[in-house]
């Protein structure tokens, strides 16, 4: 069976940037499982996918706008102190929920000059060209159930 729109899509992955760093992989873990054409993972990787089958294994290199973006420069800013009452000790790395201009989002603090904290907006990745190393494990047709919620469901899933 071939990828293709509503499908279930078992793999393994290990994901590297442009220096050879690995990043992420599931290949000492479970495998990443999702329904394809839901927008479940990054665009350029679910449309290198499309039309693989269950033993397919291939490279591809994913662009910055395929996968988290280009950077976002209006996402970085600089914030009071004040702004984290109630946070003893802030540290550069560390991340919290806050309301960005498309909503809620997470913002990482990547310097800290005395009462000036800066806060990025932007995902770790973004900016990145990425690098998988992908074998296809497992195609079949999604549930009813997992069509309507839009994701697949799997051990751990709790509707």
């Amino acid at each position: 069976m071939q990828i293709a729109n509503d499908k279930a899509v078992s793999l393994h992955y290990t994901l590297t940037n442009m220096a050879g760093e690995v990043i992420d992989s599931s290949e000492d873990g479970d495998v990443l499982v999702y329904l394809h054409g839901q927008g479940n993972i990054i665009p350029g990787l679910e449309n290198a996918l499309a039309g693989k089958v269950a033993g397919d294994k291939f490279n591809v290199t994913i662009a910055p706008k395929d996968a988290y973006g280009e950077i976002v420069d209006n996402m970085v800013q600089v914030v009071a102190k004040e702004m984290f009452e109630g946070v003893e000790d802030l540290e550069i790395g560390m991340q919290f929920h806050a309301d960005v201009s498309h909503g809620t989002g997470i913002v990482t603090i990547v310097a800290i000059d005395g009462d000036q904290i800066t806060l990025d907006g932007n995902h770790a990745l973004a900016g990145e060209t990425l690098l998988f190393d992908v074998e296809v494990i497992d195609v079949r047709d999604a549930t009813a159930e997992e069509l309507s919620h839009g994701h697949i469901h799997g051990e751990g899933c709790h509707h």
